[in-house]
């Protein structure tokens, strides 16, 4: 088994009386694709969240690279968040600046390089998605597809160890779906480890090694698309996937 690289121990989230995580284990190992799927609502965006410290939770423990992030000082969590490359529904994408412009930022103010050192950086991710010709175009000019492309090769510029995409597709129009996903499933035959939350069944059914079943605040259930598509065994899990591909 490769080294575990995020350590998930009861982790629990509430807001004042809105308890959304209630207990939350799981391991993802390196080059590992694990899809959290789940019903609307119940709280996987918020476990995202609380692995790359944007939350913090309530309750539990998460380890990085065998590190507790509740031990660790504002800098070493700074210097974490170089380390996870976060994609979002909403791209997050800075309007008035050139795409390039956008992808060479944090290597910049983070990373401290040169502005020639960026630029080849950025470039390369660029190509990577297949937008090398947009460098100089601005984000109101682009797709929905092409954002969330840029939004993936700027954080593939950090070189980060692992890659989160919350929801990455679910604001794209359909014929938009298939290019971002295309990328992605590069990045997971390339071995990125990546924890994908998703309504995209056909992409983790091809595509993770674990999926992972979220509702009511637990992960019900975990295992092999192949077993948690054809032969769920927990009634939640019978449930929701009777519902999305019809009893």
């Amino acid at each position: 088994m490769t080294k575990s690289i995020i350590e998930l121990n009861n982790v629990k989230k509430s807001y004042a009386e809105n308890h959304v995580l209630k207990g939350i284990n799981g391991e993802v190992h390196e080059g590992e694709v694990i899809c959290i799927i789940d019903p609307s609502g119940s709280g996987k965006s918020t476990l995202l969240r609380c692995i790359n410290q944007l939350e913090k939770p309530t309750d539990g423990e998460v380890f990085f690279n065998d590190e507790d992030l509740a031990k660790m000082s504002e800098k070493e969590l700074s210097k974490l968040g170089e380390e996870i490359g976060m994609v979002f529904q909403s791209f997050n994408l800075f309007p008035n600046m050139t795409v390039i412009e956008n992808l060479k930022l944090a290597p910049m103010r983070v990373k401290h390089l040169d502005d020639a050192e960026a630029e080849k950086i950025g470039m390369k991710y660029l190509k990577r998605v297949g937008l090398a010709d947009k460098a100089n175009a601005y984000p109101a000019s682009l797709s929905g597809g092409q954002k969330q492309r840029v939004a993936i090769a700027r954080a593939l510029a950090m070189n980060p160890k692992v890659m989160f995409f919350d929801e990455p597709t679910s604001a794209l129009d359909p014929e938009m779906v298939g290019e971002v996903l295309s990328v992605m499933k590069e990045l997971a035959d390339e071995n990125m480890t990546m924890l994908v939350v998703t309504h995209e069944m056909g992409f983790a059914k091809k595509v993770a090694d674990q999926v992972w079943f979220m509702a009511d605040g637990y992960i019900q259930e975990k295992n092999t698309p192949q077993a948690i598509f054809d032969n769920p065994q927990e009634d939640r899990t019978k449930e929701f996937i009777g519902k999305i591909i019809g009893d």
